[in-house]
Order: C-alpha cells, then structure tokens, then sequence
C-alpha cells in the first residue's frame, strides 16, 4: 500500500462512450467510465514509463443519461500495403459504414488513483505526484483527454468541496477492467474483468484485480 493519499482529478464532457466489448457491430456504452478508460485518460495528461496508474475508485457526479447517435465507422481496420504511402493503407470511402451507438451525455467524474512505480523508476513518487497536480493546475495534456472515444474530448481539473457522488446504487454486472498483454512469443492479449457496482455513487476498484495483471 502507497504511502501517500490518492490522487483525485475531475473530469467532465458532453458525452462518452465506453464501449462493452461484447457488442460487436452496434457500440453500447457501459453506463459508467472504465478503470482502463480512466486510466487512458490519466496517461494522456500525465505519463511517465517509470510508473502506472492505479485507478482506485470512480465517483459519478451526474445523473447517467443514455442517447442514440448514428456514427460513421469503417467496416476493416489498416493493413500492410506494399503500395501504400507510410506502408499502412485504409480505403474509408469504399469501406464506409453508418452504425448505431448508445451514448452517455452529460458526464462528470472524480478519478480517484494512485502512482505505482515500476523496477525503472529512478525518482521519487512524490516528485511525480507533484508534476502530475501541476499539470492539473495549469491544464496541461501529452494529448487531449477523451471519453471513451476520441472524438468525446474531455475536460479536466482540480477537484472542489461541492464536487460530491449522486446519491446512486447500481449493480453494472460483469465489467471490462483493463487488457494485459502478456509477455509471449505470440503477444497474447488478455482481457481482465469484475463484477461492478456501484455504491452511493463511487464504483469502486478492487486492488486484487492489479494483483491478476501481474500474473502474466
């Protein structure tokens, strides 16, 4: 266990979409942020590879308020191409598609996480706790935050007194908690689920489940 108090950051956007990864064509959003969406959008204002991002719970803010939007995707995903510029080519016109989404509107979170330092680290956490609020301060990003999708940027800054969890209880069911990618001639990728729920409005993460990512 860390030393230091978790660190909180809020966030917010007009919509998110944290897409349950057993809908395969129509994307339907879990009705709550993802630790590894939160996680994705804590490396894009702050990443070191000497540390990781721990995400110890996630409170919601606003009511959860689904919509349906219809999204232009494409159907096949870049390839290796010899005639390609840059060697990976994608035809979106001709692969072109329009596909429903269920999306959340109106969003606002408190991050609740923790740095965790790897066998690398040559600095003191504290150092990178420091950095981290500073860049908070200032709304400083290595890239522009999202949810869920890049096209749902999202705002960020420090947390305040009146920034408080809805007063909500929701069993979400079976979970995506992050992808492990093990170190394999063959670079398997695992994905990791939980059970969550949320209690009083914070889904809160267990710890045991980054204990499970160290196993590959």
């Amino acid at each position: 266990m860390s030393q230091y108090s978790a660190l909180a950051v809020k966030v917010w956007s007009d919509y998110a979409l944290f897409t349950q990864p057993e809908m395969k064509v129509e994307r339907v959003s879990y009705p709550v942020m993802t630790p590894s969406a939160a996680r994705g959008l804590l490396d894009a204002i702050f990443w070191k590879p000497e540390f990781e991002w721990r995400i110890q719970e996630i409170q919601v803010l606003k009511p959860i308020r689904f919509f349906s939007i219809v999204r232009n995707e494409v159907t096949k995903v870049a390839t290796d191409s010899l005639t390609a510029i840059g060697g990976f080519y994608a035809d979106a016109p001709d692969n072109r598609t329009q596909r429903h989404a269920l999306v959340l509107r109106d969003v606002a979170y408190v991050i609740v996480a923790d740095i965790h330092p790897r066998s690398r680290a040559t600095e003191n956490v504290a150092k990178y706790r420091a950095m981290f609020r500073r860049r908070v301060q200032r709304g400083q990003c290595f890239q522009r935050p999202y949810m869920g999708c890049r096209e749902f940027a999202a705002h960020f800054g420090r947390t305040r007194s009146e920034d408080r969890p809805i007063p909500m209880d929701l069993d979400i069911g079976t979970m995506l908690f992050d992808m492990r990618y093990a170190q394999t001639t063959q670079d398997v990728t695992v994905p990791i689920f939980f059970q969550a729920e949320v209690r009083h409005g914070v889904l809160q993460v267990p710890a045991s489940l980054y204990q499970r990512m160290e196993v590959f």
